[in-house]
Order: structure tokens, then sequence, then C-alpha cells
């Protein structure tokens, strides 16, 4: 997987065909440690497009004979990546924690998702595929099958480089097609660490490919690749829409999964308790760098005082600092470009008149002066025009917001061009079933935290959170396969 050099600082190869392999670029970037600026992760490929070129060959050939493979033969396969990474799921998180910075019990939870996630394909492949048909003529048998895309483009993000390569590439897998994963540059270790667990496996070569590298380069060269079939994307809207048009003009299946200002209601007979820790939970954890993450918040008038209040006492006692220290609750941003883009909204909520009440600055104390640190925010008197309303931040900034009814807090949790994901606090069942038939979002959920879906579940958003199809649990199937039918005279 690896080569070493004089530093130590191990070096993470492509994995093409079966084999770790440097670019042909000769080049690399380091990966360091956003909690401690010093410490270098490790060092990846900064790949070309003849590196792309040479894995999506190595794919293309080796998915024919993939797909022929017995169901229950690839299952057995995801299998044995499970119990692999189990074994190594303290090393995995451990590197997680390092290169992207989330705390190591998020870190090893997460990893253990991907290993759940495995084991739910493996059991795909013993699943049906398709349906049999009645048929006009008496004689005839007519039924469906699913065929595989081909060769699949996974184009993933840092925040969670187990879980979301894991869930793209399992189903991708366990359905017949090869696999080109291009994770992102900050989580390009981790990712490799997951790579390595199918290889030991013993997925045979050219079935799963690692190419690291630009996304301009590498994820733009997926979606152009003439041989590439289909393409799934997490991360931003910029991004996920350039990729959406190139896998158009190919006339490709694409699935782009992408930005969310997720709202959380919280309703006048509401338990406040039980809201402010959801609300801390869904905004907070992973420094809000979750495409989930509660960021807006909208508050009955009744209890509007005493929720904000029981909200800042409870992010004032947050600790800040590295995640691999047990007392950390949150860790830092990604990268300084992440930190800087919080700090510069936290700047525009000042300037737009809203008022901050606790956080929002750089946290510097100690340690924290190595590391892209920021204080969690919390704003009131946010009203729905204001940058800290509208935009993605992808940062720990919770925009606080009073309504006078719950009609009012639905419409303002609506006003977005986003719908990803929501949450409502109740304990009013005509409230929670107005909120699950008017609020427009992919995930919506009731009592609970705006972040999180189970695995078995399909995830998705609607408006311009996602590109309409659904990832993870039996969804996944509608997208990696396409439907045949089958007329027998």
């Amino acid at each position: 997987m690896t080569t070493n050099t004089e530093t130590a600082v191990q070096t993470v190869l492509n994995f093409i065909n079966g084999q770790w392999v440097e670019s042909e670029t000769g080049k690399t970037a380091e990966s360091r440690n956003p909690a401690d600026r010093d410490d270098i992760v490790g060092r990846f490929q900064l790949s070309s497009k003849e590196d792309l070129d040479r894995a999506v060959e190595a794919a293309s050939e080796a998915q024919k004979a993939w797909k022929k493979l017995a169901g229950s033969a690839r299952g057995d396969i995801l299998y044995k990546a499970a119990a692999i990474m189990e074994e190594r799921i303290d090393d995995i998180a451990r590197t997680m924690t390092r290169e992207m910075g989330k705390t190591f019990p998020e870190a090893k939870g997460e990893t253990a998702r991907g290993i759940a996630i495995l084991r739910y394909y493996a059991g795909e492949g013993m699943r049906p595929v398709g349906d049999v048909i009645p048929s006009s003529d008496a004689d005839a048998l007519m039924f469906t099958t699913r065929t595989p895309l081909g060769v699949v483009g996974v184009i993933t993000p840092w925040n969670f480089p187990v879980a979301i390569p894991i869930w793209k590439t399992a189903p991708a897998l366990i359905y017949g097609n090869a696999v080109i994963l291009k994770p992102a540059s900050e989580a390009a270790v981790t990712a490799a660490k997951v790579v390595d667990c199918l290889h030991e496996a013993g997925i045979p070569a050219g079935v799963i490919n690692l190419v690291t590298g630009s996304g301009s380069v590498i994820g733009q060269g997926l979606a152009e690749h003439p041989k590439v079939n289909g393409i799934t994307f997490t991360g931003s809207n910029a991004v996920g829409k350039q990729l959406g048009q190139a896998a158009l003009d190919r006339g490709i299946k694409y699935q782009l999964e992408m930005g969310g200002k997720n709202p959380v209601i919280v309703a006048e007979d509401a338990d406040l308790d039980l809201a402010v820790d959801a609300t801390i939970s869904g905004g907070l954890k992973s420094t809000g760098q979750k495409c989930t993450a509660t960021s807006r918040v909208i508050v009955h008038e009744d209890v509007y005082e005493a929720f904000r209040e029981k909200l800042v006492e409870k992010v004032k006692a947050l600790k800040v600092g590295d995640g691999l220290e047990s007392d950390s609750w949150m860790g830092p941003s990604v990268s300084e470009g992440q930190l800087n883009t919080v700090l510069s909204y936290v700047e525009k909520g000042k300037e737009e008149g809203a008022k901050l009440l606790c956080g929002g600055n750089r946290s510097v104390e100690g340690s924290n002066a190595k590391g892209y640190f920021v204080e969690p925010a919390v704003f009131d008197e946010v009203t729905p025009d204001m940058a800290i309303a509208r935009e993605e931040i992808f940062g720990p900034v919770l925009a606080l917001m009073k309504v006078s009814s719950f009609e009012e807090a639905l419409e303002l949790a609506n006003d977005s061009e986003y719908g990803l994901s929501a949450s409502v606090f109740t304990t009013n069942i005509s409230k929670a079933l107005s909120f699950i038939n008017d609020m427009d979002a992919g995930l919506v959920r009731i009592n609970a935290e705006s972040a999180g879906v189970e695995l078995q579940a399909p995830f998705g958003g609607m408006k311009q959170s996602s590109s309409h199809s659904r990832e993870q649990g039996r969804a996944a199937i509608e997208f990696f396969t396409s439907i045949k039918t089958v007329f027998v005279k």
C-alpha cells in the first residue's frame, strides 16, 4: 500500500489492476493533520490522466468476469473485507482522526458503520434482482432481471472518509460493477486503508482501483472517460453540477449528493432538553462538517428564550481540541481554507445584524495554536435573508430564528434552495404529521437530530441537494444496475 521515505512518513500509492503503483507523474502531495500542522499523516499520488486511463482499462477488462461471478461469491469477498476492517478498526479510525480531524470516538463509530455496510451489501448477493410479470401470451414467460452498469467512477468527500466510499463502492461491487475510487485529497490515506481491506479479502485485480489527485483531473476525467458507465459523487453543488453535465453530455447515469441548509423546528410543546442536545449533536459534531448538519434552528416564541439559554450554556461548555485527546468533544476544521470560510461567515453574520451569543473565534489556546480550531458559534436575531441563514457554511455555526406559529416555522424551514434533511421537536402528533407531509426534504426526523440515517434506509435530498436518486439500503440497486425485461416464448 505504501513506500517508506527517509522521514518514515508513509507514501500512499495508487491501486491499479491489483497492484500498488506510483503515479507516472512522480509527484506527490502531503496530507497534514488539521489538529497539528506539523504532523504529516502521509503523502499521496498526484495522478495524471494517463494513470486514470490505466485504471479504467483495467476495470473495464476485469468487470467482464466479475459480473459473471455468482452474487454470493462477490458477497463472500465483502464479508471478508468487513472482517479485515474490523481487525484494523482502531488503526483506520486513528488515521481518520489524524487526517481530517473528527474525534476518535466518531471516527471509530464511522468505521464500524463501514463494516456494517459491507456486511449488508454482502447479503445483497443472495437477494432477488427481478420479478416475474404475467404475460398476455399464455405460452410465454416474462420477467425482469438486472444488469450492472459496467465501470463506475466513485468520487467521495473528506468528511466521511470511510462510510461514504463504502456505501458507494459496496453496492457497486455486489451488483457486478468495477470501480474507480477517487477520494478527496484530505482523506487519501484513509481511503487507501479501506481499499487495502478489499485487496486483502481477495477481490480480483482490476475490480477495485484507487486513483488519487486533483478533482479537476481525476474526478472530471472519470465523468468524461468514454469507458466509464456511471458516476456517483458526494460533494459541493458547484463540482456536482460540472460532473453531472459531463455525464449528461455522454448519456451515462450519474448520482449527485450535494449541499444542505438543514433546519430544526422546536415547537412550543417540545421537550427542550432533548431538542437542545439534538441540536448540538446534529449541528456541531464533526465540527459541523456534515451535509446533514443542523444549521437553522427555528424556535417558537413561547419557548425561545428558555431554549436559547439552555443551548448557549451547553455550547459554551464544549471542549474543542485534538480529536485524539479523550476529553475533546469537537475537533478542528479540516483545513485552513475551511477554517477561514467558517470565520468569514461569522463576520458576515455580525455585519448583517445577527447577534453573536458565543463562540465564532479561532481557538489558539495551548496546543490548539498548531491547528485549525474554531469555537462553535451561536447567533441570535437571525433573519431569513442573511447569508448565515441561506448559504451552506459546513462549520459549527447555529443560526437561531424566532417564529410565532408552527405554520410559520414550516414555511421558514422550506425557504431554502436545499432539501436534504430536517427535524422537528414536538409532542403533538398533528404537528409531526404536518411536518412529515409538508417538509421538502429527503430525510425528515421527528424528535431526533437532523444528521444521520440508518444504513439500510434510502438516503438523498430534494431540490438542489441531490440529483434525486437515492443511496444506501435496497434503493442502491436502482442506480447501480439497469432493468432488463426478458420475454421467453
